[in-house]
Formats: C-alpha cells, structure tokens, sequence
C-alpha cells in the first residue's frame, strides 16, 4: 500500500550572519548549507492500517507527508503509493489518496459549505449517484447538517475543520494522509473528528498515516507509530512496545486514608509526588505487582491505580535519547 525505502529530501538554502557587514558581504559571495529534511527513512505500511508519524516542530513529518503525496520530489530514494509514484501526480493516483493540513484551507472560503463540496465534486468528477450517498454518510458522522448553508469563512475553526475532512473524503480515498487534524480544536471538537476518523476506517478500510501533536489522537487511533527527528527515523512498532521500551517505570498512584511519614516510602520506589495523602511513585515495571501488594498489606490504603507515564512524557524521553 505504502513503501518507503531511504527517502531522502535535502535542500540548499543561504546562510548569513546579522548585520549590515554581512548582508553586504552576501551580496558578493554567498554562502550556502544543506538541510536534511528528511534522511534515509525507510518504513511500509498495510492496507487498513491506522499508524502515528509522531516527532517535534522540524522533524521531517510534512516533508515526508508531501513526497508521499507528491507535492514534493524526492532527493533520493524511492516511494510508492497504491503502486504508483507520487511525483509524477498521475490522476488514478491523486483520485485515490486524500491529504488534509489542519493549518490550510481547502474549501473555497467564500462559497457555502454545500457549494464548496459541489466544486471539490466537479474537481474529482464524482457521479451523482456515489456523491449524494458519500455527502450524506458524512453529514451523519460529522454532524454538518447545521453548517451546509453557512459560508466557510464564518465557521469556527472546529466546524471548519469537519468541513474541510468531508470535502477530502468525498471521493472516498483508499489513502488518507492527515498532518495536524485537531489542531487548535477545542476537547469537543477532537473527540468529534477522532470518532468520526474511527468509524471511517472501519467503514471503509481507508489506510491512514497521522501526525499530531495531540497524544489523544494517536493513542485513541492507532496502534502503530513510527518516530522520527532530525529526520531520521527513530521508532516503527507498536505503541505499546514503544511505552515499554522507553519507560522502564510505572506508576503507582496510592491514597492513604492518612497522611505518612515520607520515610515510610523508603524502598517502595522513587516518590513522584505527594498530595496531602495521595502519593505517586514511579516503580520498576518487574516489581510493580510486588510493591502494589506490599502497599496494600502495610499501609492504611484506601484506593491504588496504577498506569503508565503519560505518552508525551515518553515521547520526549525518545527524542531526548536520540
């Protein structure tokens, strides 16, 4: 479905130090660095399969994202989308695949919703037929009946958001590549457009490659993720392995039903944190179940929890280690 093998995008760009001295001086004579982009990142993904491009501001994601999609040619490397190549932007593959920015507009801003989706309907030359049954199954999922009559440039940023992923799905892509799809969306709005993502794979068996850098999207999404930074890849596998091999420590949330000394915690773990009679420590994952056991006999225990650390906490620790 998706094959990447050693994309490389590198650019040449002018560097210049500040100041007049040096603009002067670059007039003359220029110097110029290269920029990796994107180096050497190999992975493939499956049909049906929902995966998380995850890494900071910079790391590559929508460099790779529009190589993939054909806004960009690679430097080296080859790509291959539903058996095509994406740079050469032939129309069977562009009728297939599907990419939404959180941070650009694709609707027409001044035409209605329900008019903007007709020209995205004339564009892809949809049959009335599947576009009256497509339009309608996604007014549904994503509650749009309320926003067809309203201009795009009216709709809050959460409505337009919907809009813009049914005005891309219109067509029914078998490739949906989404780069910050809840961004600046309120927790309603990326609750709506993660169900709605959900329900569209399952539906549709649509493969999805997501960047965010919401760990609810991905966490609520996919399974898979693949890490990257200083575009290089750094993590492919499942997100679960990914917690485990990256965060040696669980978390073991105990309240008491009085305070303790803080001695008491000597040898039971690091202490996190201490809230009046609720403690936090973090303890080797192999001797969880035993500390648990021996909080629960010794202390004045009222509730445990215990539960990995946060995944943007163990995101952050796999860039700090790379």
């Amino acid at each position: 479905m998706i094959e990447v093998r050693e994309l490389a995008k590198h650019y040449r760009v002018h560097r210049r130090e500040p100041g007049l001295r040096a603009a002067l001086r670059s007039f003359v004579r220029r110097e110029h660095v290269t920029v990796r982009a994107v180096d050497r990142v190999s992975f493939t993904i499956a049909e049906g399969e929902v995966v998380g491009f995850l890494g900071p501001n910079g790391a590559g994601k929508t460099t790779t994202l529009k190589c993939l999609t054909g806004l960009l040619h690679p430097t080296t490397g080859a790509v291959r989308v539903l058996g095509h190549t994406p740079h050469r932007r032939e129309p069977e593959f562009l009728r297939r695949i599907s990419l939404v920015m959180g941070q650009r507009n694709s609707l027409f801003w001044d035409l209605p919703a329900a008019d903007a989706f007709e020209v995205n309907r004339a564009i892809y030359g949809i049959a009335p037929g599947p576009y009256k049954s497509a339009l309608e199954e996604l007014v549904d999922l994503l509650d749009l009946e309320p926003l067809l009559h309203k201009q795009v440039r009216v709709l809050s940023l959460g409505e337009r958001m919907r809009c813009e992923l049914a005005g891309a799905l219109l067509h029914r892509p078998e490739v949906l590549f989404l780069d910050e799809p809840t961004l600046g969306l309120d927790v309603n709005g990326q609750a709506a457009v993660r169900s709605f993502l959900r329900d569209y794979n399952t539906r549709h068996g649509a493969t999805v490659l997501l960047t965010s850098h919401y760990m609810g999207d991905v966490t609520v999404l996919a399974r898979r993720v693949l890490v990257i930074d200083h575009g290089t890849l750094r993590f492919d596998g499942d997100l679960a392995a990914l917690v485990e091999t990256h965060s040696p420590h669980r978390l073991v949330r105990v309240t008491l039903r009085e305070a303790v000394p803080e001695q008491t915690w000597a040898g039971l773990g690091e202490v996190s944190s201490i809230d009046g009679a609720v403690v936090t420590l973090a303890v080797p994952r192999a001797e969880t179940a035993a500390i648990a056991a021996r909080l629960l006999t010794t202390l004045p225990v009222e509730d445990v929890a215990i539960e990995d650390p946060p995944v943007e906490e163990i995101i952050r620790g796999v860039f700090a280690h790379a």
